[in-house]
């Protein structure tokens, strides 16, 4: 359309604007009551697991618990995000059991001391949220898109409290190099009422502003590159293990009930010779103290396990969170071996680890500013960039289309899959 035409016909633009604002607007405060009721049953069953730690050996029975309320709202083969990921990618239609049960089933999880984030739970919620509004308003199937993905923004941010990175993720993670822009004003309409809906309810952002800028220097310079591939060789890695370990799993114990059963004896077995929980759980207080300076050695190699383990036997929850912690304490460890401050380090590790194995490199910017100030932007968007690039073609989410390949710098077909990257 001409300025000319655009200029004849402002009306157009007016109902749009208008329409989508209602929408979004709406979806955020329906997404914030979400988030924030969310945030507080996790917090409360991870209290009650704190002051009894002996639930954990009933983990096994959380798993039959897990399997029996997929079973009864008939979500028997439900792949979690990827579920999520196709709704966006195709007609917005995303099952409205989703959002009870993934509710439950992350309660469930945390409770019981299984290794599993959140995040993956709030995308599903706010999807099927979005999508069951979408339909109760008879909206069409690519406006019905749009709203489930102003849903998940919502949730994701009345859950963490990032606005922007939750709107900047929602419209970039399906589809790998392109960013779909039209949901752009009902995603940040929103997340933005989300994020103060649940505020004012108490729940706010877990942040760590870093308000001192590190100098950058040749040898600084060195550093944040080697640890730059280091994060993207991780991210490499702990994406190949994730579905390495699930494929495994289901190929070795294709019953759903001894899967799950024995998945929690193992993380059972695993704590008690570890001789805490600490691993237990999302994992975002480990992550906090890593970029405060303290982790262990061990502490990325521990998490990874624990949580591969812990979602490929069935457990529901979410990966972000746990690549948070990996990220932290890996970033910790190395960057005070190479020189770095622990601290910043186990920051940019954090923000690192996200972008690679998301492929949400404008995400992941967004994130740094957003949980630890824009003092070192430049450092997280360096360790980003060359980690996002290092990773490949890897991720957590094997539904993401990859629209432009970062090896070969095409455009690639919407129906090509990354086949090379996950097991038959």
């Amino acid at each position: 359309m001409s300025v000319l035409e655009h200029l004849h016909h402002p009306e157009k633009y007016w109902k749009i604007l208008f329409k989508w604002g209602i929408l979004g607007t709406v979806m955020g405060i329906f997404g914030g009551l979400l988030g924030a009721g969310f945030h507080y049953a996790l917090t409360f069953v991870t209290g009650i697991r704190g002051q009894h730690p002996w639930v954990l050996f009933f983990l096994p029975v959380g798993g039959l618990m897990t399997l029996g309320l997929y079973r009864l709202f008939r979500l028997r083969g439900n792949r979690g995000t990827n579920e999520v990921i196709d709704a966006i990618l195709n007609d917005g239609n995303v099952r409205t059991a989703v959002a009870p049960v993934i509710f439950l089933s992350t309660v469930i999880t945390h409770f019981f001391g299984g290794s599993a984030g959140r995040e993956g739970a709030a995308l599903q919620l706010g999807g099927s949220t979005g999508s069951l509004l979408g339909k109760l308003l008879h909206l069409k199937e690519n406006e019905r898109v749009v709203l489930t993905m102003a849903g998940m923004a919502a949730v994701f941010a009345g859950l963490f409290g990032t606005p922007l990175t939750a709107t900047l993720f929602t419209m970039e993670f399906a589809s790998v190099g392109i960013i779909f822009s039209p949901a752009l004003l009902p995603c940040y309409l929103a997340a933005i009422s989300a994020s103060h809906v649940s505020g004012i309810l108490g729940v706010h952002a877990e942040t760590f502003p870093l308000e001192k800028a590190a100098a950058f220097t040749v040898v600084e310079g060195a550093q944040l590159l080697a640890l730059a591939v280091l994060v993207g060789v991780l991210g490499m890695v702990m994406c190949y293990c994730f579905h390495q370990v699930e494929h495994l799993a289901k190929k070795r114990i294709p019953n759903d009930m001894l899967r799950i059963v024995l998945g929690g004896a193992a993380v059972i077995v695993m704590t008690l010779l570890v001789g805490d929980q600490r691993y237990s759980g999302a994992g975002m207080d480990m992550a906090l103290k890593a970029v405060a300076g303290e982790a262990n050695w061990y502490d990325f190699l521990m998490k990874l396990l624990f949580t591969a383990i812990t979602l490929s036997a069935g457990f529901k929850g979410g990966e972000i969170v746990p690549t948070f912690c990996i990220g932290a304490t890996f970033g910790c460890v190395v960057g005070g071996l190479l020189g770095l401050d622990p601290g910043l380090a186990g920051a940019l590790g954090l923000v690192g680890l996200f972008c690679c194995v998301t492929n949400s490199p404008i995400a992941a910017l967004i994130l740094s500013i957003e949980m630890f100030g824009s003092a070192n932007l430049h450092l997280f968007a360096l360790v980003g960039v060359i980690g996002f690039v290092i990773s490949g073609n890897w991720g957590l989410y094997s539904c993401q289309i990859i629209q432009f390949s970062k090896s070969r710098m095409v455009k690639r077909s919407s129906v090509e899959k990354e086949v090379e990257n996950l097991p038959e």
